[in-house]
């Protein structure tokens, strides 16, 4: 699984756009935008997915499940769950 969040901040971290993510993936722009603009995990064609996920790994991005360890060390973000307000 991968989230929408995730997605944009993997671009971020490669410095890329929309298209160039398109490109590296072979999908194309409208494709990334609909992934990018779902609400939580990206919903859409598994094949599609696996392709942006497989093109995030080639390009040197760790997809970091939630509660999951990150044993290859690596700079990297994730967000925290967020702290109870009293």
């Amino acid at each position: 699984m991968i989230t929408a969040s995730q997605m944009r901040a993997a671009r971020a971290l490669l410095g890329i756009d929309q298209k160039a993510l398109a490109e590296l993936s072979g999908l194309s722009v409208p494709t990334i935008r609909r992934m990018e603009a779902s609400a939580g995990n990206v919903r859409g064609v598994v094949d599609s997915l696996t392709k942006v996920v497989d093109a995030l790994d080639q390009a040197g991005i760790e997809l970091i499940g939630e509660g999951a360890a990150s044993p290859a060390g690596g700079r990297g973000v994730r967000l925290k769950l967020p702290v109870a307000q009293p």
